[in-house]
C-alpha cells in the first residue's frame, strides 16, 4: 500500500509541474540607445587595402609597428629597437592626445613571483618614461606589472624566455 501512495503522489507532483510551463512575452522590450557612434573605418598608410579604426588598437599598430618591446634578461634597459617602436607609439599617442593606455610590464618565467613583479613594474615603467620623455603627458598612461604571470610564449628555453621579457602598450577597445 505504500508503495502504491508513493506512486501515485509521484504522478500527481509530475501533472502538477507539467501545467505550470512559461508562457513567451508578448512583445519584446526596445533595444537600449547605443552611446557610442561608431566610427568609421579609414585605409592606414602603412595598411593600404585593409580598413582600421583610428585611435584603436589595430590603427596602433598599423602604424607603430607593434604595441611590444622587448627587454634583455634581468633589463629594464630600453635598448635601441625598443626606443625605435616606442618613438613610433609615441608619434601616434601625439596623434591621438584623448587615448589612455596602460602598459603591461612582463617577465619569463625564473625567478620569484615578488622578484618578477618588481622586474614587471620597472620594464613597464621605462617604457611609460620613455613616451613621457617625447612628449606624451604621464597622465595618459599607466602600468601595471604581471611578472610571469601572463607569458606570450609558453616553453622553458631562450626562445620563450625572450618573447616573455616584454612590456606591452595596450589600447582600449
Amino acid at each position: 500500500m505504500k508503495k502504491t501512495t508513493i506512486t501515485l503522489l509521484g504522478t500527481a507532483a509530475l501533472i502538477a509541474v507539467a501545467g505550470c510551463s512559461k508562457k513567451p512575452p508578448a512583445q519584446l522590450p526596445p533595444a537600449p540607445p547605443s552611446e557610442v557612434a561608431p566610427q568609421t573605418p579609414t585605409e592606414t598608410p602603412g595598411n593600404v587595402g585593409s580598413t582600421t579604426v583610428p585611435g584603436s588598437r589595430a590603427d596602433m599598430i598599423a602604424q607603430a609597428g607593434t604595441d611590444t618591446v622587448l627587454f634583455g634578461t634581468d633589463s629594464s634597459d630600453v635598448d635601441s629597437e625598443a626606443q625605435s617602436i616606442l618613438t613610433r607609439q609615441a608619434a601616434w599617442l601625439q596623434k591621438y592626445p584623448n587615448v589612455r593606455v596602460t602598459i603591461e610590464g612582463h617577465c619569463d618565467e625564473r625567478g620569484t613571483r615578488e622578484y618578477n613583479l618588481a622586474l614587471g613594474d620597472r620594464r613597464a615603467n621605462a617604457a611609460k618614461n620613455f613616451l613621457v620623455n617625447a612628449g606624451v603627458s604621464g597622465s595618459r598612461i599607466s602600468v601595471i606589472s604581471y611578472g610571469k604571470e601572463r607569458p606570450a610564449a609558453t616553453g622553458s628555453d631562450e626562445s620563450a624566455w625572450a618573447q616573455n621579457r616584454r612590456a606591452v602598450t595596450v589600447v582600449p577597445e
